[in-house]
């Protein structure tokens, strides 16, 4: 099966192809990347999200693997994002009680629900 063919990075005036997968050429995706974690991702992102969130996440999907808000709807669909109840902003923690999982679209509505994520244009 062919594939797609590149498209041009999309940093303005940059005549090199994208790499797959992404938007930008390597140069870019790497200065693109670097500006979000500095200026956009929380500072203290890595402390709360680290390799340790990793692992409560993978143990809990594989004891909860479909989204639990689709479930009392009597929809099956796949976990993609495991959310916190009570976030780790306000003094939530990584407990099983305060996590629940769910997929992507009821993750985003929580979230639109609370006001606190924004849909980008």
């Amino acid at each position: 099966m062919p594939r797609k063919p590149r498209r041009g990075c999309a940093y303005g005036g940059c005549p090199r192809l994208a790499v797959p997968g992404s938007q930008y050429c390597e140069e870019h995706k790497a200065l693109t990347d670097r500006q979000y974690n500095r200026y956009e991702r929380s500072p203290d992102f890595n402390k709360r999200y680290g390799r340790k969130w990793k692992k409560i996440r993978a143990r809990y999907v594989a004891a909860h693997p479909l989204c639990e808000m689709c479930l009392k709807e009597g929809r099956y669909v796949a976990v993609e994002e495991v959310h916190h109840i009570k976030p780790l902003s306000q003094g939530g923690t990584h407990a099983e009680s305060n996590l629940m999982s769910l997929c992507q679209s009821c993750h985003m509505k929580i979230h639109m629900e609370l006001g606190d994520r924004q849909i980008r244009k």
